[in-house]
């Protein structure tokens, strides 16, 4: 069976043209599981959990477009590619078998590995840059508190008086431990 897996990183970004190659692969659509929206530097993702645990059998077919929409990191190419191969499961990279047995087709699968971390990595400095950027020049002020000032200054009131705990304040003003937490420090207490 073919199985196909997609990916994007943003919301805005469109899945279309990977499906339709995954389609043109002779993967139908029901076999196909996506991410619209995750990054591919972490695993944790639920549509490659489902073509994952769908590619189970020996002879099934996992496709991507490219290794990049697969994983970002070297490390998580290489387990899954292995986790694939120790099932009989075929990885196949676009029109080309990924074979862990062939000296050129590993290289050239550890390359195209280092390559997607690399863009990932340029991609998160790049991010960074811009960021430091717009700070200096006051455009990014941080996330916006959950709860405006006069209830932020309530849960710092109450905090002070030793009474409820974080987890108690948390509950009753529908927040969590972190966002009690944050509210505390920034009152300087």
């Amino acid at each position: 069976m073919k199985i196909g897996y997609a990916r994007v990183s943003t919301d805005s970004q469109d899945l279309t043209a990977q499906l339709d190659a995954l389609k043109a692969l002779g993967v139908e659509e029901k076999n196909i599981h996506t991410d619209p929206g995750l990054t591919g530097t972490n695993r944790e993702r639920p549509g490659l959990k489902q073509a994952l645990a769908a590619a189970n059998r020996p002879g099934d077919e996992l496709i991507v477009t490219k290794l990049d929409r697969l994983a970002r990191s070297i490390r998580d190419a290489k387990d899954i590619a292995d986790e694939l191969s120790e099932r009989g499961v075929t990885l196949r990279l676009g029109n080309s078998a990924y074979d862990p047995a062939d000296p050129m087709g590993k290289m050239m699968f550890d390359i195209l590995a280092v390559f997607a971390e690399f863009e990932a990595n340029l991609i998160s400095q790049r991010t960074k840059e811009g960021m430091a950027v717009a700070k200096a020049r006051g455009r990014l002020k941080g996330k916006k508190p959950k709860l405006p000032p006069n209830q932020e200054k309530r849960l710092v009131e109450l905090h002070a008086t030793g009474e409820h705990s974080i987890t108690e304040l948390a509950e009753d003003f529908g927040v969590s431990r972190a966002t009690v937490h944050r509210a505390v420090e920034r009152a300087g207490r």
